[in-house]
């Protein structure tokens, strides 16, 4: 099964989605499941994990609604409050959602860069693993070294650092990412998703040739055995359409073996959101 690792739906709201600013206008607009669908087919793409966009449990009901009534979306990464006091019973009542395979916070929103070590959000972390919950790191690079400290207190959590922490392509800053990500790479229960990379570099001038040198230091810290594609649609319209996004780790995997392309284009994803066909 080929697998699209991260991708989102919503019904757009201006204030709610002030984060989708004017020159992102392409994307100032509803996405839903027959948005995408005909998309994935074409891209001979047979699955889809939906990703949370807004913190708020509404957010997860309306991904795990979409989810019941559309088979391609395989699992759902949904956003719940880890620094509820309540937190162990409320992620027991969510385990009875078969499609629910894990949740994320939009850590590079918050002012605070440390956020992710504030003792109530690690007592949050802590309670995934025994509901069988995965997480998704949402950063920028400057909360890397952050992040090594935050995945080495749960050495069992299964972990996935999305957007390969969205380095400075479009400025072409490479050495400190690089440094970072190959330190943080070490942990080995840390998936990585080669997914919204073009919306890092020059939304209208980017090129294949300036992404490969990222993509060689993500292929070499993480192997093929912890690469997730994805396409992060609809956000990567604001740079290039869907085959574009595809077409850059179809070209830079061109020489791998068959079983090699089908770990980062579906088994690695499966594996870590416990994805059956």
């Amino acid at each position: 099964m080929t697998i699209d690792s991260h991708q989102h739906f919503w019904t757009f709201d201006p204030i709610r989605d002030s984060w989708i600013t004017d020159d992102m206008s392409v994307i100032q607009r509803n996405f839903y499941p027959e948005d995408l669908q005909a998309t994935l087919q074409q891209n001979g793409i047979d699955a889809c994990v939906a990703v949370q966009a807004d913190q708020s449990l509404g957010e997860t009901r309306f991904l795990l609604d979409l989810a019941a009534k559309n088979d391609f979306i395989k699992a759902v990464v949904g956003w719940i409050d880890l620094q509820d006091d309540a937190i162990d019973e409320q992620l027991s009542e969510w385990k009875s959602e078969k499609k629910l395979a894990g949740f994320r916070h939009v850590l590079q929103a918050e002012p605070d860069t440390e956020y992710m070590l504030r003792p109530s959000f690690l007592r949050g972390i802590s309670k995934l693993k025994n509901h069988e919950f995965t997480y998704d790191i949402l950063i920028f690079p400057k909360h890397l070294a952050t992040a090594q400290k935050f995945v080495a207190q749960f050495p069992d959590q299964p972990f996935v650092l999305d957007h390969i922490a969205k380095p400075f392509i479009k400025a072409g800053l490479i050495d400190e990412w690089k440094r970072d990500i190959k330190s943080l790479a070490k942990f080995e229960n840390l998936q990585c998703k080669v997914s919204g990379i073009i919306t890092e570099a020059d939304w209208k001038s980017w090129t294949y040739e300036q992404i490969i040198p990222f993509l060689d230091i993500v292929f070499e810290s993480f192997g093929v055995e912890r690469i997730m594609f994805g396409s992060d649609w609809p956000v990567c319209l604001v740079a290039g359409d869907y085959s574009r996004v595809k077409k850059i780790i179809e070209t830079y995997m061109k020489d791998f073996s068959v079983s090699e392309k089908a770990k980062v284009f579906g088994e690695n994803s499966a594996r870590f959101y416990g994805i059956i066909e």
